[in-house]
């Protein structure tokens, strides 16, 4: 893939948490395709409570080749989104190399749903607290630049209807993407004088490690097993599960000119999920 010489994007630089793999990864080719230059943050570390395998750097590697056959320059770093030092010393590289921000994709987040007490408090710490330190490190960055900018929070349809399971650690996850759907609202308030604007997403199933895989699939059959019937988990549209980019072409919208006056806005990206409930 080349860039166009002149994308919507041009010149801009995009910070995505979650950058490994997965929709992270697609949200940073998708931004690079268009013109920005990328800062990309990953654990690349294991959870203990979360059953299948995380992102590694070596999938981290892969996305930095990703973004540079776009024609963009990346900076990576591994970084855990619990700690807020840890995701300023990766945001300041990137800032070291490309000397600005102007978009934040807080997209980190893990899914161990089957788990109990420890998988509560993870998901939380992860896709919630995560979250709002992202966007609390890249704030006054954006603040002090004084030209505005986009704050993407990537939720999902559980942060708009109840599902899940009995277990602690689906009940946190339905939880922290409720939460984004506050930390969004407050934020989109407070930054709005600044021009920043912040809005969520809320995908359905996408086809990443993080859904596509045995311990979640399994966690899926034994909910039809205690319920007797399949949960009704399908989209309205005749699409089982989306794709990663099909998520990216929404933030590379909302990252954009095109969405200049979007703001405060929860976005389902779920081939009609939500609108079934």
């Amino acid at each position: 893939m080349v860039r166009p010489a002149e994308g919507p994007l041009k010149g801009r630089v995009a910070l995505i948490t979650g950058a490994a793999r997965g929709q992270g990864r697609a949200h940073a080719v998708r931004l690079a395709a268009d013109g920005a230059d990328v800062i990309a943050v990953d654990l690349c570390e294991q959870i203990a409570s979360v059953p299948y395998p995380l992102a590694s750097s070596e999938d981290l590697a892969a996305t930095v080749k990703l973004v540079e056959d776009t024609g963009a320059r990346i900076v990576a770093r591994q970084g855990d989104v619990r700690d807020a030092a840890s995701l300023s010393s990766a945001l300041q590289a990137g800032l070291d190399e490309f000397g600005r921000l102007d978009i934040v994709v807080a997209n980190a987040g893990i899914a161990p749903m089957a788990a109990g007490a420890d998988g509560w408090r993870d998901v939380i710490d992860v896709n919630l607290t995560g979250v709002h330190n992202t966007v609390e490190v890249a704030k006054p960055v954006l603040i002090e630049q004084g030209s505005g900018g986009s704050i993407v929070l990537i939720s999902s349809a559980a942060g708009l209807a109840g599902i899940g399971s009995a277990d602690a650690g689906s009940i946190g996850y339905t939880a922290a993407k409720h939460g984004l759907v506050g930390l969004m609202r407050v934020y989109a308030n407070l930054l709005a004088r600044h021009n920043i604007r912040v809005n969520s997403l809320h995908p359905s199933g996408v086809d990443t490690p993080m859904i596509n895989n045995e311990f979640t699939r399994q966690w899926l059959a034994d909910l039809v097993a205690e319920s007797g019937s399949p949960p009704d988990m399908g989209n309205a549209l005749p699409v089982q599960i989306l794709q990663p980019e099909d998520v990216a072409n929404a933030v590379a919208w909302l990252a954009s000119d095109q969405a200049r006056y979007i703001t405060g806005v929860t976005l389902p990206v779920d081939a009609g999920f939500i609108v079934k409930k």
